[in-house]
This record gives structure tokens, sequence and C-alpha cells, in this order.
């Protein structure tokens, strides 16, 4: 069983670290430990480290030492080339990697980079690497200035020397085509590989292709004045700034890197202002040249502005300067975290994951892993896509959320708000997003307004909710939103990010009202532990919950743990297991265990129990002998909301644990509410939450 895969290239700058990423990430879903190794490496570590080794073992956060996940700096192996040495190359190789392997379920090996001297070296050292380590490889051309007959052969030539040497190739991907020639390409790749060999085409993409600031200040030999906060700005043009401001102006455009002259201050105040007008395009930053800074009072002037973009000053003079940003390469740097979701998104979009997943023999965890749920979220909100409303488009955590919602492709998205300032938003943020690609709604001048007007008055006048009442509530985003899924408008609704948690599932509660059979709403969270996902619930609705809601509960957390792809054995907590202890709240909780073994003997279900009997299994067993569920516990119960809410927020804040939630349960259609205090990251996983409950609502 092969536990290796090999990401090969054939020519410097084929941006096979997409690839890499993109696999990396894809295999975290699949197994619980994923090693990296890079056997040969450009630059001695003292001096420079392998940027993109850091870029793998940051943003995955793998279990690596930089020192252990490389055998050889380029120098070395072309010493021992030289020496006639390369079978104790090979053979230090093969030792490290396989101290790597031995301790990972799956490791990604990935090839020279064919930069600096010796790059008929990197091809064949490619090859007799994989070959020994017995690893299958994707292969990575680049279509960059090539027509498409170069792509073509390009790629043929690459897999056929791989085939000749009984290596097998999984795929080969041209990357950086343009977007004219990707069709073409494909139907051309398709058609002359052999049947079983999967072929993908990445096009040419500037936020992937162009440099930051950052990478460009890394280059030149100056320092920073303003902006540091800015400095991940992508840079797709670049313009001198020597002539009058008129002139200058009608030359920006999107994304522009502005070199002049340090005492041109009508230049520089110019270009500030035009990156914050609406009518000119985003400028990226600003490089002052000769030396020279600008004077006192245009840099108390650019001191009081509140959005400055990065002003580097660097001694060299303009012409110098700008030949030196022309040959600047973009990398993706670990602090550059926008990129890398960049990466990972086209990687998912552009590639066949299912048919490479099916191709790579791995090994296959029985335990369901936190990269796995999240793999897993995603492939399963792809199989259906819905439309989910947030009603606080205005807010940038939610803004950013859609952002990536939409680049992975995900969920269609309905954002309520001021299209004119979400658009602004949108541009001062620097996300990639067509804001044709979303739907924006302000509620008062919707069309469907009056039609939902008189539809919440006819479901609620019985209630002595009177019209004028109805208008007025229905300009309120959580209400329409809501008025939006019970229509038919929208799939589901998440929220919370600014309003309470009664603020958005009142209306919720109003008219969705809960699923037949099912009287209590309730929520969970799908904590993702180290080496697990378990489910908590109640831990954000019912205070104190009655024995028969907490067994209603129960089965709801269970069968929604079912859903998502996590064997429910369910632990209704209390502070005392089995028989040991007496009163009330224990009571409660022995009656609740007793109802979900009546109304559900199919369920897996023990209790009372304390937390410590159910998820250890030596205390499990100590305590509850010979249970199905003590010590293994994967959907935990809490007794009330004092508890559940605490201690969900303690394991979050004391083990790191990702906290997914909470999904509210019970409802006809989902509804679920964020914390006032989420992150970008808690809004895109709910909103997956919330897309693929609607699949089956």
């Amino acid at each position: 069983m092969t536990k290796t895969i090999f990401i090969a290239s054939a020519e410097p700058y084929s941006g096979k670290s997409v690839v890499t990423l993109g696999i990396v990430d894809m295999l975290l879903g699949k197994a619980q430990k994923i090693g990296y190794f890079k056997p040969i490496i450009n630059t001695d570590p003292a001096e420079f480290k392998d940027v993109h080794i850091q870029t793998i073992l940051s943003h995955f956060q793998l279990p690596l030492a930089f020192e252990d996940t490389y055998a050889f700096t380029r120098a070395e192996a072309l010493q021992l080339l030289n020496e006639q040495s390369q079978g104790e190359m090979i053979d230090t190789i093969i030792s490290r990697f396989k101290k790597i392997e031995e301790n990972y379920d799956f490791t990604v090996i990935e090839g020279g980079d064919f930069t600096g001297q010796g790059t008929a070296f990197d091809f064949e050292s490619n090859l007799l690497i994989a070959r020994n380590l017995n690893a299958p490889v994707v292969l990575v051309i680049s279509g960059d200035g090539k027509s498409i007959s170069e792509i073509i052969q390009d790629g043929l030539n690459l897999f056929h020397a791989y085939q000749s040497r009984e290596i097998q190739v999984l795929a080969l991907v041209a990357n950086k085509v343009h977007v004219d020639q990707a069709n073409d390409v494909r139907k051309l790749l398709a058609s002359q590989l052999p049947k079983g060999t999967i072929s993908a085409v990445i096009s040419a993409d500037k936020a992937l292709q162009n440099p930051t600031v950052s990478d460009i200040f890394g280059h030149l030999d100056g320092r920073l004045l303003f902006g540091s906060e800015h400095l991940s700005n992508q840079v797709d043009n670049f313009v001198t700034g020597a002539m009058q401001v008129p002139n200058f102006l009608s030359f920006l455009k999107e994304n522009v890197l502005i070199v002049t002259p340090g005492d041109r201050g009508d230049i520089i105040i110019s270009s500030l202002q035009a990156n914050l007008s609406s009518s000119y395009p985003r400028v990226a930053g600003i490089v002052l040249t000769a030396g020279v800074v600008p004077e006192e009072p245009v840099m108390r002037l650019i001191e009081g502005l509140q959005n400055v973009v990065p002003i580097i000053a660097v001694n060299g003079g303009t012409f110098e300067t700008t030949n030196k940003i022309a040959a600047v390469k973009a990398r993706i740097t670990p602090d550059n975290s926008k990129k890398i979701q960049l990466a990972i998104d086209t990687f998912n979009r552009c590639v066949d994951t299912g048919a490479l997943d099916e191709k790579m023999v791995t090994y296959h965890s029985d335990a369901m892993t936190p990269h796995m749920f999240q793999y897993q979220l995603s492939k399963w909100a792809k199989k259906e896509i819905k439309n989910i409303v947030l009603p606080e488009g205005n807010d940038d955590r939610i803004i950013l959320a859609a952002g990536r919602l939409i680049a992975q492709q995900l969920v269609k998205l309905t954002l309520l708000g001021n299209p004119t300032e979400i658009a602004a938003s949108i541009k001062r943020l620097g996300i990639d997003l067509d804001i044709n690609d979303i739907n924006i709604i302000d509620p008062a001048n919707s069309g469907h307004y009056e039609d939902y007007v008189e539809t919440l008055y006819e479901l609620r006048k019985s209630k002595n909710l009177t019209m004028e009442m109805a208008r007025d509530l229905m300009t309120d985003v959580s209400y329409f939103g809501t008025m939006m899924v019970y229509k038919g408008h929208a799939d589901g609704m998440v929220s919370g990010a600014v309003h309470t948690t009664q603020h958005t599932i009142r209306p919720a509660l109003q008219f969705i009202k809960t699923k037949p059979g099912i009287s209590t709403v309730s929520s969970i969270f799908f904590m993702c532990l180290e080496d697990r996902v378990s489910v908590f619930g109640d831990c954000a609705v019912n205070p104190n919950p009655t024995a028969e809601e907490l067994a209603q509960i129960a089965i709801s957390s269970a069968d929604n743990s079912m859903r998502f792809g996590i064997e429910p054995r369910i632990a209704m907590l209390s502070y005392s297991s089995g028989t040991s202890g007496a009163g009330e709240d224990v009571e409660k909780v022995r009656r609740a265990t007793e109802l979900v073994r009546q109304q559900r003997p199919d369920l897996k279900v023990e209790g009372p129990i304390q937390y410590d009997a159910a998820v250890d299994p030596v205390v499990g067993q100590q305590k509850l002998p010979g249970s199905e569920v003590a010590g293994q516990a994967s959907v935990l119960i809490f007794p009330d909301l004092n508890t559940g809410n605490n201690t969900y927020k303690a394991v979050q804040r004391e083990t790191g644990a990702l906290a997914i939630g909470p999904m509210l349960q019970g409802l006809n259609k989902p509804v679920n509410d964020l914390s006032r205090g989420c992150t970008v990251d808690d809004v895109f996983n709910t909103v997956i939450i919330t897309a693929i409950q609607s699949q089956n609502a």
C-alpha cells in the first residue's frame, strides 16, 4: 500500500506550490498525520530557510522540524554528483524519508525547483528519487508565455519521461495557462494522455502569479515608512510617477505600485487620494526613490490619514528600482494566509480531487478527525449547492467569509444590506470577489418587501400584530432573512455576528417553527479536538431543560451526529455516574436517559455519567464496566445551559479546539446563530453546516 505522492515539474516557477498546498489540504481530510519531505532544497538553511517548506509546515501546523523535511542542499547534492557519489545521495534520501514515512499516515514529497545552476540535475534527480521511493507522481507544467502546442508537447514529454522509468503518473496539471487557451489545452491533454491519467488545467491568475508589496519590499534595500498592515497587497502593475498629476492619474491601473522620487509630494498625495476615491483603481503601494523622503508637511499629512498604503523609501534611482521590481517573482509565504487559501481554493476548483483520491491508495482512519470533518463538510456542501442568506451583510467578517465561500463554490449567498456600502467594503478589504457572484438585497427596497409584509401579517395577526407593525418588522434584517427562508427564497440563514441569539432566532420560532414531533429547539457544537470530533449539546439555547426536553435534545443531537458522519454514542452528563449519586438533578438525567432508550432503542446511550467517565477509556471502564458508551462517547449532552456553555468554552480555550456552531436543531428550516465574538472561520464553517442541513430540510 503506497503512502506517498511525489509532486514534480520540469521548469522553474511552474506553480507546483499551488498543487502541493492543495494536495496536503486534501489529504488532511483523509488521514490524521501528514508528513512533508523535500529531498533537495535550494539554499543553506543557516543563511535562508526554504520559504515553501516554512509555508507548508506553518499553515497546516505539521508536527515536523524544519531540519527533518530535507536531506541535502542543492550545493551538497551537486558536490556528491561531481564526486560520483550518487548512490550515497539516494541512500541518504531514502533513509531520511523512511523516518518520516514510519511516523505518518501519508507523506507528500516535493521535487526540485529548477532555479539556479544545474537544472538538468533537478530533472534527473526528481526521476531518480521518485523511482527509488516507489512514489506515484503528479506532474506540473507551466503554460506561461507558451502556445497551446508548446504546452501540450511539454506535458507529453514530461509524462513519457516518467513513464519510461516505470514511474506511475497519477495526474498532469497544466498551470498558468492563459484563460483563452484553457479549454483547448484541457481537451487536448484529456485526449492524448493514456486513459485513467487525470489531467487538469489551472488558468493564469494574477492573484497567485503577481507579487505582493511584501515580496517586493523583501527584494529592495529600503525601509518601510507607512502601511505595514497592508504589505500583503497584491501588485498587478507598476507605474513611474515622473509627470504632471493629471497625466499621471490617467496611467493608474488596478493594484498598481507607484515608483516616484521621494520629493514628488504632488504624486504621493494624489496617489493616496486616488486610492481612497471610488472613481480610481486601488493603489497597492508607493516606492520612493533617490534616497529622499517627503518634506515635513507631507509626512505630517500622511501620518494623519487612517488608511495608508505601504510606502517604501529606497536609495536607488527610479530606473534601477523599476528594474528590480520587474524581476521580483511571487512567493506564497507563511504570513500570506490570503494567498495560501486562494491557492488551495484554486486547486480544489480546477482539479478533480475525487478522481485523484481514488488514484491514491492511502490510509483511511476510522476516526473522524477535525481535518477529515472539515474536508467532508466541503464535500457534502458541494453535492447540492444551496442559497444561504446572511442578514449582517455589512460586517467585515461576513464579507471575508463570503469571499472564501464563493471562491470554493460551496454555496450561493444572499447578503442583506446597502449594495453600495457592501461593494465599498469588498474593495477596502481587498477581497477577490465579483459583486455579481452574490445577491445583495436592501430589505426596504426589495421587490419582495410588500409580499413579505403581507405574509408576516397573515401569520401573526392572531397574535395582535398590526399591518403597521409588520411593515416595521420587515425592515429588520433578521425578520427579512427569516422570511426569505420561510418563502423558499433562501435555503437557510446564518446571523448573530452583530445581533443577539434571541434577536436571531425569535422570528424563526414565530413562523418557521419546529419540525413535527419536536417541541424543543436546541443547539449543538461540533468540537474539533486534537484527534476526534465530539458533539456538545445544548450549549446555547435552553437554560434548564426538563427530562423530556433533555431526551429530545439527545435524540436530535444523535441524529445530527449521524448526518455529519459521526457515530453517535450518547453520554447524558451529570455530576455522578451510574447509580452512585442521588438528587433532583441526577434523577432528571436518569429519567431523560430512560426516555431516550424507550423512544430510540437503536441509539447507544449512557447516563447519568460524568465527563471524565464519558471520554476517558480507563476511567469509563472503572466507573461503568461493560458500557458501550463510557470512555468513548461522541455525543455529550449537558444537563443545563450553565454547564454546557461554560464547558464548551473551557474546552475550546484550554485545548485550542475548534468549536463549530452553534447549530440549531428542531426547526422546520435551518436558521443558525453566530457568537458576536465570532471569527471569519466561524462564519465560514457555520454557513457550510447550514447548507448541509438545508439539503435534507
